[in-house]
This record gives structure tokens, C-alpha cells and sequence, in this order.
């Protein structure tokens, strides 16, 4: 599973709509299940979603 981010080139500017996908195969082609839509989302706030649902956790804030 991973997140879909797609700009959205309508309405608010600098926003993205943002969904859970799932790939699977059937017949030997690879397809994408949506699994659930999370809806719109400012752009600034991506890099978060993706940090929520990576495997690998990345460290966001950094101490000094």
C-alpha cells in the first residue's frame, strides 16, 4: 500500500487530494485499488502524510 497524491488543478491552489492504494496484479497487470480517500489536503501537509503511512518511519523534526 502507499499514498496517491494528486495536485489539484481546480479550486484552491496549492493543494493536493490525497488516497490509500493498494497494487495488485490480475491477469499479469498491475492495478491500483483505492483503499481509502482521505480527501484535500494543503501542500505543506503531504510530506506528513507519507511519513504517517512510510514503513520505514523518517525523523521529521531534528534536534540541534
Amino acid at each position: 500500500m502507499f499514498v496517491k497524491v494528486v495536485k489539484n488543478n481546480r479550486g484552491r491552489p496549492h493543494t493536493s487530494f490525497i488516497s490509500i492504494v493498494q497494487s495488485y496484479r490480475e491477469d499479469g497487470k498491475v492495478k491500483h485499488r483505492t483503499v481509502r480517500n482521505l480527501g484535500l489536503f494543503d501542500d505543506d501537509q503531504v510530506p506528513y502524510i507519507k511519513a504517517a503511512f512510510a514503513k520505514k518511519k523518517p525523523r521529521l523534526v531534528y534536534d540541534d
